[in-house]
């Protein structure tokens, strides 16, 4: 059904008061599930004329889209989107910022530690020396990559591990708001036999120092590049430092659709929100400014790769990797993050004069307020 956006946001008013255990009834359901797709297809038309706008648009396999160098294009995100995967592994249970955009918002000082001198691959606890014996039974992964949470905070653990599995010639890639980095440390990185590093600019505002470090990284690592939520602060200081971003020559720029867990949401509170095929909720915005910005990255010849790691991606990933692990056709870990909807979030678009559905039908027979019963 192409129900109208007034309907629709007549029946989320009220879903939205409901108890939290209170189950929907089917004819319900298919309301909620109208709606999302009114909204999804909305969106996905303002997507559609961005992408339509930017001349040298390219895609890796049709599983995702970016603009510029495509020889410098995450190994990282191949192995993510191509390859087996992307095997995260796990150390620090600390970071030294406190971010709106984080998923562990408002929880990072609850986080419990993987385990003094252990490291957490595929949800199992390993030391240092059984790395080996991981290496020698599984599988070789094509790549892997260093989460959870700064590991920065206690970055000389990092140097042995890594050399472990660039030995066994394993893409690998870490992840850090790089305030904490040193030249040292950079050069420590390298030696080991670090591939790439990520240097996540949202985090620090796209800090000078920040900045500098991409610059040191080029140095001492193979592949240097940014990746940070896309937002309006974000995109705003990425403009006002984008100079002295291009002059630190990063290989690389991924601009991650912000999507949205119980812990972050509530910051994002009043935004345009929608629903990715069920699965992620991202604010409008995000997807919009990527592409916004990757338009003028092709149009000013920027001398890198910029991508658009959307949710399109993420679901991309999931595919892939289901495929990889021989589960079921169609199988995939994409998915809500939320164990109940959060009808409430999605009133502020549905309000939104200036937001409107493709095509709207009146309600049929039974689905209309005051015509359900049970």
């Amino acid at each position: 059904m192409k129900i109208s956006k007034k309907d629709a946001l007549l029946w989320f008013e009220f879903f939205s008061m409901l108890p939290e255990d209170e189950e929907l009834m089917v004819k319900q359901q298919e309301i909620v599930y109208a709606t999302f797709a009114q909204i999804e297809a909305a969106v996905e038309h303002r997507i559609n004329k961005l992408m339509s706008e930017i001349k040298g648009l390219k895609t890796l396999e049709n599983r995702t889209y970016f603009v510029g160098d495509e020889s410098k294009f995450s190994n990282g995100c191949r192995s993510c989107l191509l390859g087996t995967g992307l095997s995260a592994i796990r150390k620090t249970n600390k970071c030294n910022l406190r971010c709106k955009f984080c998923y562990n918002y408002g929880e990072l000082d609850d986080i419990p530690p993987v385990g003094e001198g252990m490291w957490e691959i595929g949800g199992t606890r390993f030391y240092e020396k059984d790395i080996d014996l991981l290496l020698s039974i599984y599988p070789k992964p094509s790549g892997v990559s260093y989460v959870y949470l700064e590991p920065f905070m206690e970055i000389e653990e990092y140097y042995p591990v890594i050399r472990k599995f660039n030995k066994a010639n394993v893409h690998q890639h870490l992840y850090t708001n790089g305030l904490l980095a040193t030249e040292e440390s950079l050069k420590a990185l390298g030696e080991a036999g670090l591939d790439e590093i990520r240097f996540n600019l949202a985090a620090s505002g796209c800090s000078d120092k920040v900045i500098e470090n991409i610059g040191i990284a080029k140095k001492y690592i193979k592949s240097v590049g940014i990746e940070s939520p896309m937002s309006p602060e974000f995109f705003e200081s990425f403009l006002n430092k984008k100079q002295a971003i291009l002059d630190a020559k990063p290989d690389f720029i991924n601009l991650a659709e912000l999507h949205l867990n119980e812990n972050n949401i509530g910051n994002y509170f009043g935004e345009n929100m929608y629903i990715s095929r069920h699965g992620y909720i991202s604010p409008v915005w995000s997807r919009e400014l990527s592409l916004k910005l990757m338009k003028i990255a092709d149009e000013e010849k920027w001398d890198l790769a910029v991508h658009d790691c959307s949710n399109y991606t993420k679901f991309a990933r999931g595919l892939n990797l289901g495929s990889k692990e021989g589960k079921w056709f169609g199988a995939s870990n994409y998915g809500c993050e939320f164990s109940r909807i959060p009808y409430e979030v999605f009133l502020p678009i549905l309000r939104d004069d200036s937001f409107e559905f493709l095509c709207e039908e009146e309600l049929p027979d039974g689905y209309k307020p005051g015509e359900m019963f049970f």
